[in-house]
């Protein structure tokens, strides 16, 4: 049934976590408020952009979702808090220099139109910069899942900024930035499939219960999704490329961001495919994109929410936690996205009881720069061909 008969005699530790003071936010010290005014000075100024260049710096698709006169008034605030938290660093007379900066930008946006900026109705090119998506998603993701992990914290030790925080920071900005080019290629890829679509079927599948619809792609998606994982683990060629997602150490919201652009583009292409095959109604594919966003960034989480018999339905994050353990009985383990029904069937489940991975990462360090992991496929093999 799982793995865990093969780890019968290993003894499980719990994971230590060391506070890293020099990390750590503290109230009173102005280091939240240095932050918070580069964040929102910085996600200001490009939302700004995005509003003067639209045609350029969103996505056609994620334009007609949300509600751009609305999100006016939130960057109305945005940039007016970016100045009071960047006046009060100054005020505790610590970490100025992320404050002026935080002021800086905000100034810069208020320079080149601010809130006020008129709303052009002009048409995304098809191949333009999600920065739409880039700020959507970071505040969206930020807030709800940096207030669980703080309510519900696996680890109470590991800080906000934890290290190589900033690197899966890199990660998470190009992955979003790059929406168009990756739904580009995902569409591209899915549609070579023309000849195999079965028009009946699909005419079957939409006069279902959006539920059911839902309910299909999810199954139709993880299954897909489990053996492309698996190969990324199980051939040698490919298993440096997923070795970048793995060299993460400490799993928090920002880790399932990690990931080599190969990857990311070959995902996103291999899920697109029983999507476009099964034709769902919009509504069912709408739910089925929000569910599959909201549970890839959860499962990587610091978080430790009961979920109780769930766990033996849907990844959660103790389950997805041990897909990144460097432990030996979890090695080449749960690689499913959404259930864990296709890990139950094959055979490569591990779930011990209540125990948590005491160790993450990959057994072989990677390089820690965004460089060095972009280039790590192709190093990892010269190396091989040069000994």
């Amino acid at each position: 049934m799982t793995q865990d008969y093969e780890a019968q005699d290993y003894e499980y530790q719990a994971r230590q976590v060391e506070l890293d003071r020099d990390r750590q936010f503290r109230l009173g010290e102005g280091k939240i408020s240095g932050y918070c005014s580069v964040f929102l000075g910085a996600l200001s100024l490009l939302s700004v952009l995005a509003y003067q260049f639209p045609a350029y710096l969103t996505t056609a698709e994620l334009r007609q979702v949300y509600d751009a006169t609305f999100l006016q008034g939130v960057l109305k605030y945005g940039m007016y808090f970016s100045l009071f938290f960047g006046v009060l660093t100054f005020i505790f007379k610590r970490y100025r220099t992320l404050g002026l900066a935080g002021i800086f930008m905000t100034a810069i946006a208020f320079a080149i139109g601010g809130h006020d900026v008129p709303i052009q109705g002009i048409e995304a090119h098809r191949l333009s910069l999600g920065l739409d998506w880039l700020i959507l998603a970071f505040l969206g993701s930020a807030f709800i899942f940096m207030t669980l992990e703080k309510l519900f914290p696996k680890y109470k030790n590991q800080v906000i900024l934890r290290k190589e925080w900033s690197l899966d920071l890199a990660y998470f900005c190009f992955n979003h930035l790059a929406i168009s080019a990756i739904v580009i290629y995902a569409n591209h890829s899915a549609h070579r499939f023309h000849w195999a679509i079965n028009p009946d079927l699909q005419a079957s599948i939409q006069s279902t219960p959006i539920f059911f619809q839902v309910l299909l792609i999810i199954l139709s998606a993880d299954f897909v999704l489990y053996w492309e994982h698996r190969l990324y683990h199980e051939v040698k060629l490919l298993w440096p490329v997923h070795a970048v997602h793995h060299s993460v150490e400490d799993l928090d919201w920002l880790a399932g961001s990690r990931g080599h652009f190969i990857q990311v583009f070959s995902e996103r292409a291999m899920v697109m495919l029983p999507l476009y095959l099964l034709g769902a109604s919009e509504s069912a594919l709408g739910a089925y994109v929000a569910i599959a966003a909201l549970q890839a960034v959860l499962i990587h989480c610091n978080l430790d929410l009961p979920f109780g018999f769930l766990k033996y339905i849907i990844v959660t994050p103790q389950f997805h936690h041990w897909h990144h353990s460097s432990e030996k009985p979890a090695i080449d383990t749960n690689y499913s996205a959404h259930t864990i029904l296709f890990d139950w069937m094959f055979k490569t489940m591990h779930l011990p009881g209540q125990h948590w991975p005491a160790a993450y990462g990959t057994i072989k360090l990677l390089p820690r720069t965004y460089l060095g992991q972009t280039l790590y496929p192709l190093t990892s093999q010269l190396k091989k061909f040069s000994r």
